[in-house]
């Protein structure tokens, strides 16, 4: 059973922007943490942004004054905003609960930032 999928994945140049959506399909999703994670091939998966049940949000340093996490409970949908993104960005990102606890991650939605 999906659970997660997540969309709105591109390549985008230097300094652009792309808004990530993440469409959830699990009980509870409005009392939740949620979170967007990031991976690049080899490494380790990393959490990016995290939103509460009471919208407040949390952000890596690596993406603080960048990225934006916002959530509609009504649609069970969080988003990512993603500014002046920079190469590094360049990874598949995913949607999960936030802290993890071990629901199964969707198929990701790649985001690729070059000139």
């Amino acid at each position: 059973q999906v659970q997660f999928v997540e969309s709105g994945g591109g390549l985008v140049q230097p300094g652009g922007s792309l808004r990530l959506s993440c469409a959830a399909s699990i009980n509870g999703f409005s009392a939740s943490g949620t979170g967007w994670y990031r991976q690049v091939l080899g490494k380790q998966r990393e959490l990016v942004a995290r939103i509460k049940s009471s919208g407040s949000a949390e952000y890596a340093e690596s993406v603080k004054g960048r990225f934006t996490i916002s959530r509609d409970n009504a649609k069970n949908t969080v988003y990512l905003q993603m500014n002046s993104l920079k190469p590094e960005d360049t990874a598949v990102y995913f949607c999960n609960l936030a802290p993890y606890s071990g629901r199964a991650w969707g198929q990701g939605t790649q985001v690729t930032v070059s000139s």
